[in-house]
């Protein structure tokens, strides 16, 4: 089989379609209803089955749409893909929404990009600037304010969940990056479920046992979080992240925990104090201000040359 041509790196465009980035955002916002279809329609007590039924059925149908298989390098490279994205990412999230209210848990995913900064520098040689650090310090101090000050139970094993999860999806983001993709969106979307569901089955056996029952409520869950949450939130993620530059699209995953605060706010009656809602602002601008063009008095100071005294 013949492989198609490499799909070019992303370059900045300041007149790229705003169809792009609507196309791209349509993701984070699908990715925060994860959290009040896990606490209210999926069978308690089952990540990882949950994360294998999210995946696989996901997978083989793209796949069967697509008819296409990875080729050379690309079937190491896709298996480091969906692991990375999605056989570490969706259980750990599943954890974290678990174990966590819906907000909390997807702000901890949603520091990503403090994450993909380090690993950035780690892996592409692209050093952060003294902004993208400061504000990164001010995303933990928010963060701490949040757990601190919650009203709901905060456990600690689901904000560890939570905290490698967004190292797991950054470091997959940081190579895409570094790799880019061979095919359209749809395509490696499949290739990258069909491995996670691949690895989640075993997985799902071994800790967990025989698979859950599902219901009408649980196959409503699944069906949602499998064909709107995983293959086509990510077919649009993939597709409009091959047409935006990195840097313009860093700062869409934050609507996800919008939608999964206001989520839980309006169907589940969720209680967030004072200081919590600080910190919940505090982090999310942090976020933001960390994607943004450092000011030009700090941009100097990050390109003045180090000279030996």
């Amino acid at each position: 089989m013949k492989a198609p041509n490499a799909t070019s790196a992303p370059t900045a465009d300041r007149t790229t379609p705003w169809k792009w980035v609507l196309l791209c955002a349509s993701a984070p916002a699908v990715w925060g209803t994860t959290y009040v279809v896990t606490t209210e329609l999926l069978p308690a007590g089952y990540p990882v089955w949950s994360s294998a039924l999210r995946a696989l059925p996901a997978g083989i149908i793209g796949l069967l749409i697509c008819r296409q298989l990875p080729w050379g390098e690309w079937w190491w490279k896709s298996l480091v893909m969906g692991l990375l994205n999605m056989g570490m990412f969706f259980p750990l999230l599943f954890i974290s929404a678990y174990r966590l209210p819906g907000g909390l848990a997807s702000v901890l995913i949603a520091c990503q990009p403090l994450f993909v900064a380090a690993l950035g520098y780690l892996i592409l040689k692209e050093a952060p600037t003294i902004w993208r650090i400061v504000w990164g310090l001010i995303g933990i101090a928010g963060i701490a304010m949040m757990v601190l000050d919650s009203d709901a139970v905060v456990d600690a094993w689901g904000i560890v969940a939570g905290i490698i999860g967004a190292g797991s999806m950054a470091a997959g983001i940081v190579l895409f990056k570094k790799w880019h993709r061979p095919v359209g969106g749809l395509t490696w979307a499949s290739w990258l479920l069909a491995w996670a569901g691949v690895m989640l089955v075993p997985a799902s056996f071994l800790f967990e046992g025989a698979p859950p029952p599902i219901d009408a409520g649980a196959g409503a869950g699944y069906a949602w979080l499998g064909i709107v949450g995983a293959l086509l939130a990510y077919w649009a993620w993939f597709g409009g992240l091959g047409k935006l530059p990195v840097s313009a699209a860093s700062f869409l995953p934050l609507l996800s925990p919008i939608v999964a605060t206001l989520l839980g706010i309006i169907l589940l009656q969720q209680y967030l104090g004072l200081v919590q809602w600080i910190g919940f602002s505090i982090c999310l601008l942090a976020i933001v201000c960390a994607q943004l063009p450092p000011p030009a008095r700090t941009r100097k100071m990050d390109q003045v040359p180090k000279t030996r005294p």
